[in-house]
């Protein structure tokens, strides 16, 4: 099987896998904004998971993804399963301290940790003191997660990728479940959702050991740090928790900002990225996670023409999936908030705000897509500076441009320069990466992005269109919100494959391609 064939294979699994689990979150974030709505409550909750998961996308996600599947690969490809084996024990005891570690200081210095992120909250009586509560019931999360990242490493290098996609499906349901099932036990009821995500939590890691078991990967005690496997790790960690991380680090400032802002606004940030992480989740993620692992190898083993054909690959796959999803989120930012959450203590003016920072965020869908797909290559490369540097030039791009724009713009504002900033980031690592390894396919790239922009008009202008036959102010009618929204989005779509496959893009002919071995299967 050809290297493209095995990236959208293993993109096509993860995202059939994420799919789900995100439906799953939609549901939560359903039942969330209808239980407890958008003000001090929400809020503080909010702000209190930002934390574990700030850590969760630098340290988990980030970090230590891009620094373990390369090690990792290299130690199983050269050196063999045993060594690998080896490889693996030993990250797992040495991450099991380091998390423990960093979990109880979490706990015992959150007051410190809310005020310096969230200092808008101690001027709310009583939303500070709610915060440093749920942050700290829920601080052991990045415990966990932190170990089921290195799981999906393992698993992920190893083109064993549903299991790790699909758990989170199970963090979803636990809050959910605590939400309906917890709240009435709580004199805060809010207080349910923590528990329900240290319970998540703990499912997601409970689910990667037997898969693991079967790949003769049965994780134990290893007190051999001292291996320069553990070494190379350790230094490309180190900047990856700013290279690779600095969007997730851009909303982190931008929840900070929000803070200060009118009471609602860090909600109405929550919602549009959440939202946003929709398509981010099935399809950039998804895409990220298969190119990394071959890559990686094709690095290892020497094969520079290879690497850049599969990074080429990547790229173009990103921006033929990213490209539309970016259209279709800017014209269905209000319907989609209507349908979906509106009710209940979500009003309509609540959906407008949060459509107002969705709008903005869509922009730099491709951005940040094609950022996760480049700064990993560096690390493959064994480079960890270059992406550093990018990555905070960015970063304070981001910050002044947030104090310009959080006046006039308010919450909206935070959400534009968050998009701006991942624009400049991706801009200096494409700049970087030609200077370090050559030109990586631009002129397939460029007729890719042209392609798909060409197709995504007439599908946005077909979406439009059709979702101006539903009152998205009125509360209800969710059947016929439900029924105008959904065939408008599959009209659209289908307008676009139609399209893409007119003008012969080889992205949409290898997703049908494969669409037809699926259904010959």
């Amino acid at each position: 099987m050809s290297e493209k064939r095995n990236i959208a294979r293993a993109a096509g699994i993860l995202g059939s896998a994420t799919t789900l689990s995100r439906i799953m979150g939609m549901v939560r974030d359903m039942v969330v904004s209808r239980l407890f709505g958008a003000g001090l409550a929400t809020d503080a909750f909010f702000a209190a998971f930002q934390i574990p998961n700030m850590l969760r996308r630098f340290f988990a996600e980030g970090a230590l993804t891009s620094a373990f599947i390369p090690t990792f690969s290299e130690t199983l490809h050269l050196r063999g399963d045993e060594k690998a084996r080896e490889l693996a024990n030993t990250c797992f005891t040495l991450l099991t301290i380091v998390m423990a570690t960093i979990t109880l200081l979490g706990i015992i210095f959150s007051p410190a940790i809310v005020a310096c992120m969230f200092p808008g909250f101690t001027s709310v009586p009583g939303k500070f003191e709610l915060t440093v509560l749920l942050n700290r019931l829920m601080f052991p999360y990045i415990f966990f997660i932190s170990l089921v990242a290195l799981c999906m490493g393992i698993l992920n290098t190893l083109r064993h990728f549903f299991t790790p996609a699909i758990s989170t499906v199970f963090l979803n349901i636990s809050m959910i479940l605590a939400a309906l099932c917890l709240r009435g036990f709580f004199e805060v009821p809010i207080t349910a959702l923590a528990v329900g995500v240290l319970i998540g939590g703990c499912i997601q890691l409970i689910m990667q050991l037997p898969v693991l078991w079967n790949k003769g990967f049965a994780l134990k005690p290893d007190f051999n740090f001292n291996t320069p496997e553990i070494r190379s790790i350790a230094l490309l960690m180190l900047p990856s928790l700013f290279g690779v991380g600095v969007y997730y680090l851009n909303i982190t400032v931008s929840a900070i900002l929000a803070s200060l802002l009118p009471q609602g606004s860090v909600s109405y940030l929550y919602y549009a990225q959440r939202l946003f992480e929709f398509p981010q989740g099935i399809f950039t993620v998804s895409v990220a996670q298969a190119v990394l692992p071959s890559m990686s190898r094709q690095a290892a083993e020497g094969d520079i023409v290879g690497m850049k054909e599969t990074l080429s690959f990547g790229v173009r796959l990103m921006l033929f999936i990213t490209i539309p999803a970016m259209a279709g989120l800017m014209v269905c930012s209000t319907p989609i908030f209507s349908l979906i959450f509106m009710g209940g203590e979500f009003d309509y003016s609540t959906v407008v705000n949060s459509a107002t920072a969705l709008l903005y965020y869509s922009a730099g869908l491709s951005f940040v897509a094609l950022t996760r797909v480049l700064a990993p290559v560096f690390y493959a490369l064994k480079d960890t500076k270059t992406p550093v540097y990018a990555a905070l030039i960015a970063f304070i791009i981001n910050f002044c441009v947030s104090l310009a724009l959080m006046g006039p713009l308010k919450h909206g504002g935070l959400a534009l320069a968050t998009t701006f900033s991942a624009f400049c980031n991706m801009l200096m690592l494409i700049w970087l990466l030609r200077r370090k390894i050559g030109s990586f396919g631009g002129s397939a790239v460029i007729v890719t992005m042209l392609k798909s922009t060409a197709a995504s008009l007439p599908m946005a202008l077909m979406v439009w269109y059709g979702c101006s036959f539903a009152d998205w102010a009125q509360d209800g009618h969710k059947m016929l919100k439900g029924a105008v929204l959904g065939g408008s989005i599959i009209c659209g779509g289908t307008i676009y494959l139609l399209l893409t496959k007119l003008l012969k893009s080889e992205e949409a002919l290898e997703a049908l391609s494969m669409l037809r071995r699926k259904l010959k299967v």
